[in-house]
Formats: structure tokens, sequence, C-alpha cells
């Protein structure tokens, strides 16, 4: 069986109308008879909007991308608050896979409160630790968890600019 092809940008206008204030899309035309003229396009699934369109699934802000630039958001469209449902054009810029994962909260198992940091026992001191690009970065033992913290955010900022989220 064969894939579909992927929407053109000129399908995408002649279908849908994308709000880039509100980030929503809504049909110009009725495809099916669970699409209503003027109805909000797509629907939740694994925490991102998708919208069917000839047979073919799409996330919400990879066709946002595509109606404002004519092209696909690669590799990753990112969303600037985190936030997977807020398609507002504002929101979303283009990002590689590291740019990416340095936008993100730091993880949920993390006991020292801080991004990248956590206690190293054998030495009693708190390390530090970015990653880019598959590469590691050691930022060093500290003694407090607020200076391992301070160094991460130093290197988040030089390595990833307006990407780096150090909370």
């Amino acid at each position: 069986m064969t894939e579909r092809p992927r929407i053109t940008q000129e399908r995408l206008h002649d279908v849908l109308r994308y709000d880039l204030e509100t980030g929503e899309f809504r049909w110009r035309v009725r495809l099916s008879s669970a699409c209503q003229t003027g109805a909000v396009a797509g629907s939740l699934h694994h925490r991102y909007w998708f919208i069917y369109v000839d047979g073919r699934a799409y996330p919400a802000h990879q066709l946002a991308w595509l109606y404002m630039t004519g092209e696909w958001g690669k590799p990753l469209i990112d969303h600037r608050d985190r936030n997977p449902l807020n398609n507002r054009w504002d929101n979303l810029r283009l990002a590689t896979f590291s740019s990416n994962s340095a936008n993100r909260r730091r993880h949920r198992n993390n006991r020292s409160g801080f991004k990248g940091v956590w206690f190293h026992p054998p030495t009693g001191k708190w390390r530090a630790r970015i990653r880019k690009d598959k590469r590691s970065y050691w930022l060093g033992h500290f003694e407090t968890p607020e200076e391992a913290h301070a160094a991460y955010v130093a290197k988040a900022r030089e390595l990833f600019g307006e990407f780096a989220r150090t909370e």
C-alpha cells in the first residue's frame, strides 16, 4: 500500500483557514460529514492537535508552518511556551532535536531542584552537566546545588541562546 502524498500549501489554503493570533484552523470547505464549514478543524491526540485532510493526519503546528512559509518545519517545530496546544504563529519556531530538548523542563525525578544538577555521594559535591548534539559538557563539582545550577545556566545560554530553559 502506498502512502498518500503530503498536503501542499495550495491545498491547505483551499481547505483550511489559519488564524495566526489564536493558532486555530477552521474549515473553508466541507470535506466530509465530520467537518462543517467554519468549524474548528482537528482533535487532540497524544498531547498534540491533529488535523485530518485527504485521509492523512497532520500535527497542527506543522500545518501552521506550511501555511505561513510554504515549507515543512524541519527538523522540528518548537512551541516557545512548551504548550503543545498553543499553535499561535508567534509561539512557533524551527528547532533542532537538541535545541528542542533544551526547551524542556527538568525531569520530574530530579531531586536537586535544578535542571542538569545532581548530588555525587562519593565526593559529597554537586555536579552539573549539559548536553548538546549528543555531546556532554561536564561543568564541574560544586559545594552547593545553587553554584552548580549557576554553571548550568551560563552554559545553557551559551549553547542554546533563546532555547535555553533553565528551570
